[in-house]
């Protein structure tokens, strides 16, 4: 899943900075650029364990 996600994410990263030095800005291709990169960011960020989760263990 991961192979899939970068990839994506980094396509919509280069569309969004393409459409940002380009005469005539389109809003919503950046939106749709942003939204898409912030979707792959949480994807891939809810696999990475939380800092305090061995503290959260030990209290338990």
């Amino acid at each position: 899943m991961r192979k899939f996600i970068i990839p994506i994410m980094v396509v919509a990263i280069t569309v969004a900075l393409y459409e940002q030095v380009s005469a005539e800005k389109n809003v919503y291709i950046m939106v749709i650029a942003i939204v898409v990169f912030m979707m792959g960011m949480m994807q891939l960020s809810a696999k990475t364990p939380s800092k305090n989760q061995d503290k959260e263990d030990g209290n338990v």
